[in-house]
């Protein structure tokens, strides 16, 4: 039986918000607009990069213009890895899994570009079988096809799969894909979000000790 765990990356594997305020910021402040604090770009994250731009552009009254995303893409790319760490745990803890034959994927809803390039800049791309993004595919988290077709790609199967993140769309997509999911407490979501998932981790440690029973 080879065991797959799935993850999320932003609040999940790495803490990125730093950077990505950044951008936010330096979007906004190109076009006269005040910046936005951390924790107001914290509850934006989750939805992908279109969302997350609208929201920022909504939060000051203003809609985004035709060059914001992409400038905000090029932007955030150039920049993803300055501050963005992962959290404590996370190296040891994924090559702890893969030396006892786990498989490791990332299904995030950040663009696959951008996702690869900050694994790539934090030494761990090459633990991950696959790595699915927001744009990735046709559909993107709480859509189950994200998941699964992220799955398929790193050789793994439902049954013998688990999906750990922080935010709705994680348990939302993990439920509809029939995987057990596994919240990411120290993450950017609230609370309210791990409702349905089968079980909450207070760290990075944690978690893998629970995708271990769970797979047992």
């Amino acid at each position: 039986m080879v065991r797959t765990l799935l993850l999320d990356l932003d609040g999940t594997l790495v803490h990125s918000l730093p950077d990505l305020a950044a951008a936010v910021n330096r979007l906004l402040a190109a076009r006269g607009i005040a910046a936005l604090a951390e924790p107001d770009v914290a509850a934006m994250v989750g939805d992908g990069v279109l969302r997350l731009v609208e929201r920022a552009f909504a939060a000051r009254g203003r809609e985004p213009d035709a060059a914001a995303m992409a400038e905000f893409s090029a932007d955030y790319l150039a920049h993803a890895a300055e501050a963005t760490r992962p959290y404590p745990g996370v190296a040891d803890g994924l090559r702890a899994l893969a030396a006892d034959g786990w498989k490791l994927a990332v299904c995030t809803n950040k663009p696959e570009r951008a996702a690869r390039a900050l694994l790539s800049s934090l030494d761990l791309e090459p633990l991950f079988a696959a790595i699915g993004g927001g744009d990735s595919f046709p559909v993107r988290k709480p859509d189950p096809a994200h998941l699964l077709a992220t799955l398929r790609g790193a050789g793994g199967e439902p049954a013998h799969a688990v999906m750990a993140g922080d935010h709705a769309n994680d348990v939302a997509a993990a439920r509809g894909a029939g995987l057990p999911c596994v919240f990411a407490a120290w993450g950017y979501g609230p609370p309210a979000m791990a409702e349905g998932a089968a079980a909450i981790a207070h760290d990075f440690p944690e978690l893998t000790a629970i995708a271990r029973r769970l797979l047992a």
